[in-house]
């Protein structure tokens, strides 16, 4: 076995492998820890930033709700407003077509006066035409003269 070159040969490897690991094992020892460090940093940096990632969600949540409660809050107002704007139209309204229907009647009453006077006054012309007609066909001068004065004589009467 001394004398076998295999032997020597894995002796030697060994022997090489010993030698070489010493040295390099406290560098490799050395960035191994390097690389811990590091690699814990960085647990600890993306642990950090998921905290602040479920901070921001948390207070983005709570903005969304108090968000949503203002919207309700509006839409409710503005339905509050809508309705009292409808019954305040809808009684604007009713009060102008009561207004119109009042003036309405007014004009109405007013054309019938003006109608009444106008067949009042075209029956008094007619009235007045006919009877001087009558008059100027039955009544002879002297007997006219005679109503004439007679008029004349109850005229004051008449304007008292």
């Amino acid at each position: 076995m001394l004398e076998s070159a295999e032997f020597w040969v894995a002796v030697a490897f060994i022997a090489f492998v010993a030698g070489a690991i010493k040295p390099g094992r406290k560098a490799i020892l050395e960035a191994l820890d390097n690389r811990a460090v590091k690699i814990g940093a960085e647990i600890d940096e993306v642990t950090r930033l998921r905290e602040e990632a479920q901070a921001e969600l948390a207070e983005n949540l709570r903005k969304q709700r108090e968000t949503a409660e203002e919207t309700e809050d509006i839409l409710e107002h503005a339905k509050e407003e809508a309705d009292l704007l409808c019954k305040h139209t809808v009684s604007d309204l009713e009060d102008a077509l009561e207004r119109r229907e009042r003036q309405a009647l007014n004009h109405i009453t007013q054309a019938e006066a003006e109608a009444t006077k106008e067949i009042r006054d075209h029956a008094v012309d007619i009235a007045v035409t006919a009877t001087l007609r009558i008059l100027e066909e039955n009544l002879d001068e002297e007997r006219g003269n005679d109503l004439i004065e007679a008029a004349i004589e109850e005229l004051p009467k008449k304007l008292h």
